[in-house]
């Protein structure tokens, strides 16, 4: 399931949804949260805005979850991102992958998270609370990342 939405999510009813779609089969089920920090280099976040690119973020998406099913033995992923308006302590993304074993769903779920990071037509623009506002970029690092795991795990 992928899904970008502008509506909140329920992390454990998602995690629970996948937990009974795949069974007695997955002996791991690797989930990861994440939310809009309260603070940017020691400035004061007010508000997140999200702007997607609709259709191509879900066909990217798509990519990147049949690499991650060409490398792992997946049984199944579940990805949600919001976008529109977000606010310090909102979550903002939750992704989980159910394997057979734990390694395999570990390595998923991390790399599926570095994509979505630089790979992804999704743009944010934070504003602070002294009312400036600017769009964040991924980092080097994050592109650093990208590529290690393209060198070892993308054909």
């Amino acid at each position: 399931m992928i899904s970008i939405q502008e509506e909140d999510f329920n992390p454990n009813l998602l995690q629970e949804n996948l937990k009974k779609k795949v069974g007695e089969k997955a002996g791991a089920i690797v989930s990861f949260t994440g939310y809009v920090r309260d603070y940017r280099n020691d400035a004061e976040i007010q508000k997140l805005f999200l702007e997607h690119y609709p259709n191509m973020c879900e066909r990217e998406l798509n990519i990147i979850v049949n690499n991650a099913y060409q490398n792992w033995k997946l049984l199944d992923v579940v990805i949600v991102h919001r976008v529109g308006i977000l606010y310090p302590g909102n979550r903002i993304v939750f992704v989980s992958t159910a394997s057979i074993h734990r390694k395999e769903a570990f390595l998923s779920c991390e790399y599926i998270l570095d994509m979505i990071k630089t790979c992804i037509p999704i743009w944010k623009c934070e504003t602070l609370a002294e009312g400036s506002k600017f769009w964040v970029s991924p980092t080097s690092k994050d592109y650093t990342k990208r590529q290690l795991w393209n060198e070892k795990y993308t054909s």
